[in-house]
């Protein structure tokens, strides 16, 4: 039972907020519902990514993890995680306002929700609109006490600070931050903790059949920070690290719990071995994946699952973003 790079099968998710760019931009073969959510790697009960390619097709990556945890994690991963599988990747296709919204850090999970993880996560804009806008933090000035006097009055003006986004930014966003989308259509890559913990602070006064989605005040304002501390960088503020004529890459964040890098090649890129296991999101173009003398085509929209300590070669014209621990 030989491993190599595992193309994993995405779980789309209808959402209120949801549009169709999972359909129109990655050419996923989907109806006309609003899916705002598509899980390309997830080892979780609510949702277990499926193998699409090779020896393992038809089984779930948590099937495999039982089998080989530590050859595919590597040690480190399995020493620091144990059963725990640390990531959970998604898009996120917001066709309207995403509910305002905070998470909490690891202890605070541990302690009132029972979960291992909390919940830091980063977004890569893969696409919007001109007049894409989030929510990014509190106002200057706004503490806790004016957070929750007006929440108790409803009244959400001059409360959150709002950012303007444009395809290529990045944000990454700690436990703690609020945050939220307002104007726009925005196609996002998010990486983050395996956790689902979301605590919302405002649904713009949607109905789902009715009834008006559950809120958690108390603990937001248990968590929340300020803004201080938020990292937002613009696609033409960063800095672009040219590797050769073929290669272009960008470090995105050096993190806690992961690392994320995007890479720009026309041409091919050999992926060393590495210690742990790590993610690739095609994000445009097209090309194959060479592993061992057998290739695996690719397109935008796919995902693959690397194992670790392997090596193979990435070949075509094509955008992706790797993560990794």
């Amino acid at each position: 039972m030989n491993l190599y790079p595992l193309k994993l099968k995405a779980e789309v998710v209808e959402k209120i907020w949801g549009g169709n760019q999972f359909k129109n931009f990655f050419n996923k073969k989907l109806d006309d519902k609003k899916y705002g959510e598509s899980w390309e790697v997830s080892v979780r009960k609510d949702c277990n990514s499926y193998i699409e390619n090779g020896e393992y097709k038809g089984i779930t990556l948590s099937q495999l993890l039982e089998k080989k945890r530590c050859e595919i994690l590597g040690e480190e991963v399995v020493n620091k995680y144990g059963n725990n599988f640390p990531l959970l990747v998604k898009y996120l296709d917001i066709n309207d306002k995403l509910s305002v919204q905070v998470h909490p850090n690891d202890e605070y999970a541990l302690k009132i929700e029972n979960e291992n993880n909390g919940k830091s996560e980063c977004w890569y804009v893969i696409d919007a609109s001109k007049d894409a806008s989030l929510i990014l933090g509190l106002k200057n000035g706004i503490d806790k006490n004016i957070l929750k006097n007006d929440l108790e009055k409803q009244d959400y003006k001059d409360l959150f600070n709002i950012v303007n986004v444009k395809k290529g930014d990045f944000i990454y966003i700690r436990p703690g931050i609020v945050h939220g989308t307002l104007d726009g259509q925005i196609l996002i890559c998010e990486i983050q903790q395996n956790s689902d913990l979301t605590y919302r602070i405002y649904d713009f006064n949607r109905k789902i059949n009715g009834v008006y989605r559950q809120l958690h005040i108390d603990k937001a304002l248990d968590v929340i920070n300020n803004c201080d501390n938020i990292n937002f960088t613009h696609d033409k503020d960063r800095k672009k690290i040219v590797l050769s004529n073929e290669i272009q890459k960008e470090d995105l964040l050096a993190g806690e719990y992961f690392n994320v890098e995007k890479f720009k090649i026309n041409g091919s890129i050999k992926e060393n071995k590495y210690k742990n296991f790590k993610i690739i999101l095609i994000l445009d173009g097209d090309g194959k994946l060479k592993f061992n003398e057998k290739e695996y085509d690719f397109v935008k929209g796919d995902t693959f699952f690397i194992p670790a300590n392997l090596e193979f070669l990435l070949i075509g014209n094509c955008e992706f973003i790797k993560t990794y621990l």
